[in-house]
């Protein structure tokens, strides 16, 4: 075990990349517990971790989501979503919003959100009066709902990396999470908006909201597509991903009309390079995870937690900490791969409902795309406001706040988490 910890501190502390880090530290302690004839058990697991069916569904899930971004669909889903909160002050950090909760059902990455909704939101946020730290605040922590409400690439990783779960009940168990974490930043725009006296627009006629409705329809049938056809049964979850992908070409040159050969093959390209990302971090995972549960520390890892406290909400929310302190330095994946192999096996030795544990702890490192000095997401929204990322980084306090008033609920009340996949 000590070669495995040295390996992981001394390559993590250089800068060397996350994939790298977990294969060599798994190498090194594969190597102290059985020398070179352990070498080949090595290779054959970074190729078992790749090999799943269900990870064919990551590259389609992103393909669609590149389509219908390149294919305009944030246009229209923006023109929808400001029909129904036009006449409310602070209406287009309303929008901002609502939008990301739409987009969720599309994209199931985080950034694909910040960077869609951002580039069009952003800019006519800072013309209307609202200040530009806000606005990128607002975008980059209503785009964390991506990978929570279902499709999700997330929760297809952590259904390949602890197979005592189904992606099926995780893509159920994220729906309500989603829509609370949503309505906890309405709550915010809402009071920040009424405090600061954010314009609103005038109300949009009933025959324009008729049309961005209906322009918006095509596209708010991919989520139906998706989680009608898995939760139903009526397909797996690969199948579903590629009919979508196809649905999403179809829309783009048929209905919409501005999805070219050249956009289609940039989206191609944008899918090739992020699911190699997705598959090497697989790959390397799979070889730590064989050294976590060779090893014992999942059990090691459990008795520690015992000795903090011996009662399950306060384990959970100790649990939750280390989890937010490990996203401040770590992104989503990245931290999920390296973590989960160790905590999930820990906490299901405690006793706690292993669906219930892996909602919180995809919320939990979701919420890290906010938080400084990583926050992918609020650094990639602060440079689209053209603003100082510190700045960004104040004013999304407010609605960091109100994620961790979502963690203790969801903590509290399991029931959030596995009543929609009781049903199923």
């Amino acid at each position: 075990m000590i070669p495995a910890i040295i390996a992981f501190v001394l390559l993590l502390f250089i800068g060397a990349p996350v994939a790298v880090v977990m294969a060599m530290s798994g190498l090194a302690g594969g190597f102290a517990m059985g020398g070179e004839r352990m070498l080949g058990i090595i290779a054959d697991r970074m190729f078992s971790g790749v090999s799943g069916f269900l990870l064919i569904a990551v590259p389609y899930f992103i393909f669609t989501a590149e389509l219908m971004n390149q294919g305009g669909l944030t246009h229209k889903l923006i023109a929808f979503n400001n029909a129904l909160f036009g006449r409310v002050r602070g209406s287009l950090s309303h929008v901002n919003i609502s939008v990301s909760v739409f987009f969720a059902g599309l994209t199931g990455a985080a950034v694909t959100d910040t960077v869609a909704i951002g580039k069009i939101m952003i800019p006519e946020m800072k013309k209307q009066g609202y200040d530009a730290e806000y606005a990128a605040a607002v975008t980059a922590c209503s785009s964390i709902i991506g990978p929570i409400i279902p499709p999700s690439v997330v929760m297809v990783v952590y259904a390949t990396l602890l197979r005592d779960i189904s992606v099926i009940d995780l893509f159920a168990g994220g729906i309500i999470p989603g829509l609370l974490m949503a309505l906890a930043l309405l709550g915010v725009s809402f009071f920040l908006a009424w405090k600061r006296n954010y314009p609103k627009q005038a109300p949009t006629p009933f025959k324009m909201a008729v049309m961005s409705f209906v322009l918006a329809l095509p596209a708010m049938v991919v989520p139906l597509i998706i989680l009608g056809g898995i939760l139903s049964g009526l397909t797996t979850i690969t199948e579903a991903s590629g009919f979508a992908a196809v649905y999403a070409i179809v829309i783009g040159v048929v209905f919409y009309r501005n999805l070219t050969w050249r956009k289609i093959w940039d989206s191609l390209v944008t899918t090739v390079r992020f699911s190699g990302v997705v598959f090497f971090l697989l790959a390397t995972s799979a070889v730590l995870g064989w050294f976590v549960t060779r090893s014992g520390i999942a059990r090691d890892a459990a008795s520690m937690i015992t000795t903090f406290s011996d009662v399950a909400f306060l384990q959970l929310m100790l649990v939750c900490l280390l989890l937010l302190m490990i996203g401040t330095v770590m992104d989503v994946l990245p931290a999920l791969v390296v973590i989960a192999p160790v905590l999930v096996p820990a906490m299901i030795q405690l006793g706690f409902d292993p669906l219930h544990f892996a909602i919180l702890m995809i919320v939990v490192l979701n919420i890290s795309n906010v938080t400084p000095p990583v926050g992918m997401t609020l650094m990639t929204a602060a440079r689209i406001a053209d603003v100082p990322y510190e700045r960004a980084i104040v004013a999304s306090l407010p609605f960091y706040v109100s994620f961790l008033v979502v963690i203790v609920l969801l903590a509290a009340f399991p029931a959030l988490s596995t009543w929609i996949p009781s049903l199923l």
